[in-house]
């Protein structure tokens, strides 16, 4: 893997390199990860039961207009909303539509915004109405196992660090880490090097244990820590419309995702939330 100071002005796709981004690049990504957590913040209010996730998704998309910033989610790869809206035993990428909310569905909200060319990513669980004691523990260990491996981020630690850290906490209460998908760099580019895996390693019946990547972490990198976390077996499966992974055993899935950058001596979390409402419940 290799490493390269971003430019100001960075290309429109990743290109392999790990970008290390200037201490003045820092306040861009603290803009855009405050918009995108004042946006989870409000939608927080209009989670209930009766509502459909395509009125969420319109309230998003006015709400990121209103503030004079951009979804980068419209337009990406053909997808025409301002959210994901994951639902139940939905794992990530969930299409809003006009299908209504029950009572005890919990469910994931993804958003991404561009401010100034900056990108702040984040989702966040939410309960409409009252859900199950088991739906409720698994959100509250999916949370406790992100910021676990936000704790494992400082220079010289590796990305397996962060996975181990979110593996331990995620499997010691008897959950498993989705594998299919991870994390990812940003900044003036959406997805961009390196990937980061929620897990540190597993046992793969095919080709035996299997390592995450040990990518050396230094002050300015910028990247997500959003592990999806599942009830039942961590295997996935794609619907027919391309974007929406479910469970392939029907379980519950939960996810929470932060924006982070690396610091001299720690990390910094760019889309912590401006009301203190980064896990459910939200009174």
């Amino acid at each position: 893997m290799t490493y390269a100071i971003a430019e100001r002005e960075a290309p429109p796709a990743r290109d392999g390199r790990i970008r290390i981004h200037a201490p003045e690049d820092f306040a861009g990504m603290r803009a855009a990860g405050r918009l995108a957590a004042s946006c989870l913040d409000m939608i927080a209010d209009h989670v209930a039961p009766g509502v459909s996730t395509a009125a969420l998704d319109d309230l998003i998309r006015e709400f990121v207009l209103d503030h004079g910033a951009l979804s980068a989610t419209i337009g990406y790869r053909g997808y025409r909303h301002a959210s994901c809206i994951s639902v139940n035993h939905v794992i990530c990428h969930g299409i809003p539509s006009d299908k209504t909310l029950k009572n005890g569905d919990i469910l994931n909200i993804d958003v991404t915004v561009i401010v100034d060319g900056w990108h702040g990513d984040t989702s966040r669980m939410f309960f409409a109405g009252d859900p199950k004691v088991k739906a409720r523990r698994l959100v509250e260990k999916t949370y406790e196992s992100m910021m676990a491996g936000i704790a494992a981020v400082k220079p010289g630690a590796t990305l397996r660090d962060v996975g181990a850290a979110i593996q331990h906490i995620a499997e010691s209460a008897g959950f498993s880490v989705v594998r299919d998908f991870c994390g990812h760099g940003l900044g003036r580019v959406f997805h961009d090097a390196p990937n980061v895996v929620h897990y540190g390693s597993y046992r793969d019946r095919f080709v035996g244990l299997q390592q995450a990547p040990a990518i050396e972490l230094k002050p300015g990198m910028f990247f997500t820590i959003e592990p999806m976390i599942n009830d039942g077996k961590p295997d996935i499966r794609m619907l027919r419309d391309g974007w929406t992974a479910v469970t392939r055993d029907k379980s519950l899935s939960a996810q929470f995702e932060h924006s982070v950058g690396v610091t001299e001596d720690g990390c910094e979390i760019f889309t912590r939330s401006p009301a203190g409402r980064n896990a459910p419940p939200y009174v």
